[in-house]
Formats: structure tokens, sequence, C-alpha cells
């Protein structure tokens, strides 16, 4: 015996040492196979095997190595029971994502009488935060209550945060406000249950609370933000704004924060700059980067950027990733680039309805409509079931090509084969497939038959072919609908004075501008965009801001000349009567496409295609212009309006001048 005892156990210094070997490889984090070489030491040596204090350090070490079952194994051999012991063990089942065995853990704490503390609380909660276990949260809560440790700080952070994540809202308010102490964490926890729940503006205001009590928000509560980033008022984006000035300008998630929110207001040309910015800072985007600015590229139709952060996902393999991938098909189609859009279509591994609908979207909108009829039927072949927003993308795509039939066929097909009741965005596209078609009638009869209120998008597709077919009395009757709809739209009027105008009624057309200037409604700006090796130059009708604006004056005179030499006739029936013809001339001559246009062609070479956007519907006369720039300049021209993509090249566009 005594023999065995001197082979298996150490002497009293030696042990000593041994311990505090051992003590000193569990603190200094090993690795998988160490850790397994030091436990079987331990178990060798009977007086550290009963050592509770080591098997604390042996499980966390476990833990540490993503091993919480070895953990496990080491806490059923430890034959003392105690809070540290037992926190521990839930705690390593919490950090490696093993909530449900956290929870039967604490459970069967409770039932051998271990008494929770304020450490074990927050664990607790932290598993059912993440398994959105709500119930047993409540549970956990009425006890906090009992033992008074609801208001400290970590267990009440635990709360709010479980609260807030399991959709609580009111009862994660409420332990906030009866917190008698907040720290940031406690303020971001209440951040990120009302982002996670998709309510931005209230975690905004959380942030405003937390600046007034002396905390200024930190880059965990902007990448809170991050869940629930959508359109919100003008004021919130300067909050956000000025929490990001406050930010270091290495924290990529607040850049990642403050694009995000730029492109969701529709602040294009601020996301643009600030990705650049961002750039210059050194800062790589990520993934997440990527997906926030290539929207604002889109609408601005800056394809080199685009272009240029597409190079970088390939340099970075970002790909294959859908959201990603979506996005860049979403930019090249924005800027007309259908070729591009369609090779990343093609090179995707995996698609979705949206990477479908999209690319659908893009060739309808670009008059292209057998494409999409065609890309249609391969998304059914390749066993995609078409939603209501695939049928708008496809309907959509007939109307812009005017192809009636096909549109009345998948109109059937969505309500009769797929069951789907048609939504205000398919009555629009039908009242618009049948307005383009010249059946301005049976579009009106359309919308009488609809089951719910027509809106003003519905209203306003019928009377713009009330526009396009000159048809006044039914414009009237859509006119009325709309100004009870959208009486601030002053697009709706122009487009009735319009009406007006081509049935030489200029009394009317007077009538619509005097009621216009009585209820204090302005026609809202022309701008139209071009970017140029990298940057984004804006142009308003009649601008004369821009640093290079003589130079391009002269050049808009020496284009026009030629123009009207190749046939152009300045379209102006739609203007006031009693205006001067040349005054007329004048005022159409100065619109911001086609300012933008002659910047780009002063800046580019010969053959370079030339993209536009324009806030709004391009004019009857602006559409006819460039055309003949495009026949006598031989470029081709994409303009985006807000109604569709119209592709100029040598005199004629894609949209056959219905638009």
């Amino acid at each position: 015996m005594l023999r065995a005892r001197k082979e298996f156990h150490l002497a009293p210094t030696q042990s000593i040492q041994a311990l505090a070997l051992i003590v000193q490889t569990l603190d200094n984090n090993p690795d998988i196979k160490t850790l397994k070489k030091v436990h079987l030491k331990i178990i060798c040596e009977p007086s550290f095997y009963q050592d509770t204090s080591l098997a604390i350090k042996l499980m966390r070490a476990y833990s540490a190595c993503g091993k919480p079952d070895f953990s496990r194994k080491v806490f059923d051999k430890t034959p003392e029971r105690n809070t540290v012991i037992c926190n521990v063990m839930i705690r390593s089942y919490v950090n490696n994502r093993f909530f449900k065995d956290a929870i039967l853990m604490y459970k069967n704490m409770l039932i051998s009488g271990v008494v929770p503390d304020h450490y074990t609380l927050p664990c607790i909660l932290k598993a059912c935060s993440a398994s959105g276990n709500l119930r047993f949260g409540m549970q956990i809560h009425s006890p906090a209550l009992k033992m008074g440790l609801d208001t400290t700080l970590f267990t009440g952070n635990g709360l709010v945060a479980m609260y807030g994540k399991c959709g609580n809202l009111m009862e994660a308010r409420k332990v906030l406000d009866e917190m008698p102490y907040r720290d940031i964490i406690s303020w971001n926890s209440m951040v990120v249950g009302y982002a996670q729940n998709g309510h931005f503006d209230e975690a905004i205001e959380v942030c405003k609370e937390m600046e007034l009590s002396g905390l200024n928000p930190d880059p965990g509560s902007m990448a809170s933000l991050i869940a629930a980033v959508t359109h919100t008022s003008i004021e919130n984006v300067h909050f956000v704004e000025k929490m990001f000035s406050n930010m270091g300008k290495d924290e990529l998630v607040a850049w990642n924060v403050m694009i995000a929110v730029y492109v969701s207001n529709s602040m294009a040309g601020k996301a643009v700059s600030c990705y650049q910015e961002m750039e210059a800072h050194g800062v790589e985007p990520d993934e997440m980067t990527v997906a926030s600015i290539l929207p604002a590229c889109g609408d601005l139709s800056a394809v080199s950027l685009g272009k240029r952060i597409h190079e970088y996902v390939r340099m970075k393999r970002m790909q294959p990733n859908l959201p990603l991938e979506n996005a860049l098909i979403d930019m090249y189609a924005k800027c007309g680039c259908l070729d591009e859009a369609r090779l990343v279509f093609d090179q995707m591994q995996d698609r979705d309805i949206i990477s479908w609908t999209s690319l659908m979207s893009a060739y309808g909108r670009s008059g292209k409509g057998e494409q999409a009829v065609d890309l249609f039927s391969k998304m059914l072949a390749s066993g995609h079931v078409p939603d209501s927003v695939a049928f708008v993308s496809i309907l959509s795509a007939c109307s812009h090509a005017g192809l009636l039939s096909e549109g009345r066929r998948f109109y059937r097909l969505m309500v009769e084969e797929y069951q789907i009741s048609p939504r205000l965005e398919h009555f629009t596209c039908m009242v618009d497939l049948l307005g383009r078609a010249g059946q301005v009638e049976e579009a009106c009869n359309h919308i009488k038959q609809m089951p719910m209120k027509p809106n003003d998008r519905v209203w306003g597709a019928l009377l713009n072919a009330c526009n396009v077919y000159n048809n006044i009395d039914i414009g009237v009757i859509a006119a009325d609908h709309l100004f009870q709809l959208a009486p601030q739209q002053s697009g709706y009027y122009v487009l009735l004075s319009n009406i007006y105008a081509k049935g030489r009624r200029w009394r009317d057309v007077t009538l619509i501008r005097s009621i216009m200037k009585q209820k204090g409604i302005k026609k809202v700006p022309g701008l139209s965009n071009v970017e140029l090796h990298g940057q984004v130059h804006t142009f308003l009708a009649g601008d004369r801001y821009h640093p290079k604006s003589n130079t391009i004056y002269e050049h808009l005179d020496v284009l026009l000349v030629k123009m009207k030499a190749a046939g152009y006739v300045p379209k102006t029936d739609n203007l006031l009567h009693d205006v001067e013809e040349e005054d007329k001339e004048n005022h159409l001559i100065v619109h911001s496409e086609k300012l933008a246009i002659v910047f780009a062609l002063m800046n580019t070479e010969q053959g370079t295609p030339i993209r536009i956007t324009k806030n709004l519907r391009v004019c009857d006369d602006c559409h006819i212009a460039i055309k003949y720039i495009s026949k006598v300049t031989e470029r081709q021209i994409v303009v985006r309006d807000t109604n569709r993509y119209h592709y100029f090249e040598s005199g004629s566009c894609s949209c056959g001048d219905y638009w």
C-alpha cells in the first residue's frame, strides 16, 4: 500500500509545485490537447481531484475551448455544490449557445437547494433572451423581485435585454425606468429591444434619453440601431449624424449605420460621400457596408463607383452572398447596365425570389418585356413559386413593353392558378397596361370594379394614360380623385394642366395654375444627376451654380443648332399660350437633364454611354430633344426617371414614346 501511495501521490513540496504549474497552465488559455493532459494529471492526484477551485478553473478552460460537455463531466465528478460552481456550469452552457441546457442546469440548481445570486440571474436571463424563452424569463423575474436582485445593475440589464429581445417592450421599458442606476449597457439593451422589433424611431428616442442622462451613445448604441434602420424624420437623421460625429473614425459599425440611414432616407448623395470618406480614413468595408451602399450607387447611376465596389467584392471573395448579389443586380439594373446585371444573376450559385424579381423588374422598366416574360418562365421551371411581388414585376414589365395579351394572361394566372388576391400594386399595373394600350375607358372600368378603394397610384396611372391619349373627360375624373387623395402632390396638377394645354383649353390651364398658387403648391424642382470620374454632379433646371456653367451653356447653344438642323422642333404646346414662343423655347432648353447630358458630353470620350437620373418624369420636349442628341452626337444615353428607364440611341427611345 505504501509503495502504491508513493507511485501515485506526490510529496508535499512536489504537490505544491505541480499545483502551481497546473493553475498557471489553466490560466493561460490552453488548447484542448494541453487541457486534456492537465486534466489527466488532476485525475491521477486525488488531492487535486477533490479541489473545487481547481475544478472550476478546469471547467472554465473546457468552456473556452468550446467543450461544455467536458465541463459538465468535471462538474458531475465534483462533490461540492455551491453557487459559484453552478454559475460556472450555467455560463459554460450559455457561452457555447447551449441555452436549453443552461436553463435545465438552473432548475437543477434550485432543486438541489443552491441559492442563485446576482451573477446567476443575468447569465440565465441571457439564455432566455437568446432562446426566446419569455415564459421562463418571467418566472426568473419573480424570485429576483423577492430577493431584491431586480434592481441590481447586472440583473436589471439582463431583464431589459430579455424582455426586449422577446418582444415585451412595455415590460422592458418598465424595468429600465425602475432601475435606480443605469449604465450604457442598460440603455443599449433597450435600444436593441426596440430596434430588433422594428421600432427605429423609438430606438433613437432612447439614445436621446441616454444623452440627456449624461451618457453618450457608444459604438454599441450604433451597432444596436443597424437592425432597424428605416425611413425617419430629418431630426432623427441629424441626431444619428451627431452620434456618428462623436464616434471614432475607425469604428466600421458607425459608418455602416450612417450609410444605411442616408440610403433609407433617400439621401443617396450623402451616402456615397460618407462611403468615400470612410475609404479615405482607411476603414475597409464589410458585406453589410457593400449591401448598404450599392442601392445609393444605383439611385445616382454612379456606375463607376458601383463597378469599383463589385471589384472589391471579388477581390475579398465575398461571394456567394445572396443579399449582396441581389444588391449588385439591383445596382446594375438602376444604372441601366442590364448585361452586367444579367451576368451577376447567371453567376449566382443560389437564387431566391428577390433575385428573379429584381432582374424581371429591370427588364420591364427598360421596355424589354419579352426578356422579362422569358425569365418568368425560367423561374417557374427552376421550381420557385411566384409570390405577390413577382407578379407585380411581370405585370409591370408587360405594361412597360405594351404586352397587353401577355399581361392579361399573367393576371389570370395569378388569380386563378396561384390564388393570389390582387393588391393595389397589381391593379395599378393593370390600369397602366390598359392605358398604355389605349384602352382608357376599360382602364377606368377596371378601377370601378376594384374591391378596395383605389389609391393615388391607381388614379395616377389612369391620368397618365389620359395625358398620352388626350382624354380630357376621364382625365378630369381621375384628377378629381387625385386632388382628394394627394392634395399637395404637384405632379398631378401639372399632368391635368398638360391635358388641358394639349386640348388648347387655356382658361382651364390658368385655373389649375391659380389653384396651385392659392394652395401654396409648388412644382418640385427638376434635378438630374450624372457621375463623372467617381463624383456625382447634380444639376437643377436653369442651374448657374456649377463651376463650369458658362462653358456648359456655350456647348448647349452649339448642340441646339445641330439638333435643329437635324429636325428638332421644341415641343411648347404644354406651356401657357400667352408666353412668347421664344420664351417657351428658352424655358425648355435649360431643363436639368439637358444640362447634365451636355456636361457629360464635354467630359467623356466619344462612344462612352451617358447615364442620367432624373427626380421627375422626363417632359415631352426633353424626351424629343434627347432622341436628337443621341442622333447628332452618336452616343447612347440612358435616362432613369420616376417612371422607367429610357435607352436613347440613334434618334429613338426604348420606351416607344410612352412613359
